[in-house]
């Protein structure tokens, strides 16, 4: 735990682009959030707005209210957007030079990097503060090639990819590691996003931000040193984006250089388009299709997890029945019902990769 920390969402708690917040709210090992500074939800508990969960974080207006009302002080300001772009808004760098000015470190998982602004970096150095840009790639000194190890890890890996971008993929490794946890095996998960870094579990690389040539060499190497401090039972990789997104199609990396023959994949019925965007005009293939392309890699889907956003209870009850029947496949609600099915599933997995050995 580094400490306290607020987080920024600029008025989009209640929105999706706030998706770093979200997942920093549900739980992060790395930080304690003891608030956030959204002028549109001020007022109200962080976690009921994010999922109906109370939380204890209480939402401010602005950065002068935190430092006035809250009990506890702050060492730490995340940026807890990801807007399009990901350019940090001119409303939100008036907060951030706010919290310079009171002696907080800033923490931003931007495109747009913080510490480059030379007004920002220039009042870090005044008021003798840090900013961490999470997405900074690494000097290519630091990073590695892939070198075919990874064949010889003996612990299975889950992916968890999506059929698009956004639909809560890391927020489903994570229940499912805890879950693994709970259910006795060791797991570890490997984060490949700016959100999983802030949240401090478990190892891994922010994949969007890593030079092309490493991204194959930076997800063996994740894995590697993992399992060789920790030796776990399995792994659970967080996915990025889809195969087929032409956004930005991603996917194949962990089936080939990761060598992960198991996926749990993850779908939002209710979404039409790539990006959730019609104006691209591209729609999202049958879901049925996207695990005959990974199956066509050599990986086998164990089971089908459900963003149920835009869709009442029932509605999402319906879906999970027929895909259930039309793909024989476990189809789960992760936030609604956990994901205790689908450790069932890996369990039977680890005892026969242990077997195979």
């Amino acid at each position: 735990m580094d400490g306290n920390a607020i987080i920024l969402t600029d008025g989009l708690l209640h929105h999706y682009p706030a998706k770093t917040a979200h997942g920093l709210i549900r739980g992060t090992e790395r930080y304690n959030i003891i608030g956030v500074i959204d002028h549109v939800s001020a007022g109200k508990d962080a976690g009921e707005v994010v999922d109906g969960t109370h939380r204890n974080i209480p939402v401010y207006p602005d950065l002068a209210s935190f430092l006035k009302q809250s009990p506890e002080t702050a060492q730490y300001c995340l940026v807890g957007i990801a807007p399009k772009g990901g350019k940090l808004p001119a409303t939100m760098k008036t907060t951030v030079a706010e919290a310079m000015g009171n002696g907080i470190n800033i923490v931003s998982g931007l495109h747009e990097y913080i510490s480059d602004m030379p007004d920002l970096a220039d009042l870090a150095k005044q008021h003798n503060v840090q900013i961490i840009d999470v997405r900074k790639p690494k000097p290519k000194s630091e990073l590695h090639f892939w070198t075919g190890k990874i064949k010889d890890l003996p612990a299975p890996r889950v992916a968890v990819l999506g059929t698009d971008v956004r639909m809560g993929k890391r927020t489903t490794t994570r229940l499912l590691t805890q879950a693994a946890e709970a259910a006795g095996l060791k797991a570890q998960m490997i984060f490949t996003g700016q959100t999983g870094w802030m949240q401090g579990r478990g190892k891994g690389f922010i994949l969007d931000s890593t030079y092309n040539d490493f991204v194959s060499g930076e997800l063996e190497h994740a894995l590697l040193a993992s399992y060789e401090e920790h030796q776990p039972d399995v792994f659970f990789v967080e996915g990025q984006a889809a195969l087929r997104n032409p956004s930005g199609p991603c996917g194949s990396e962990y089936l080939v250089s990761g060598q992960m023959k198991y996926v749990v994949l993850q779908h939002a019925p209710a979404r039409i388009f790539f990006d959730d965007n019609e104006t691209m005009g591209i729609k999202i293939p049958p879901i049925s299709t996207e695990i005959q392309l990974i199956e066509l890699y050599g990986a086998q889907v164990i089971a089908v997890t459900l963003n149920t956003a835009g869709l009442s209870l029932e509605e999402a009850r319906a879906y999970q029945q027929q895909y259930e029947a039309e793909l024989n496949l476990p189809v789960i609600l992760p936030l609604e019902d956990g994901v205790d099915r689908i450790i069932d599933l890996v369990k039977e997995v680890v005892v026969k990769e242990e077997a195979a050995v």
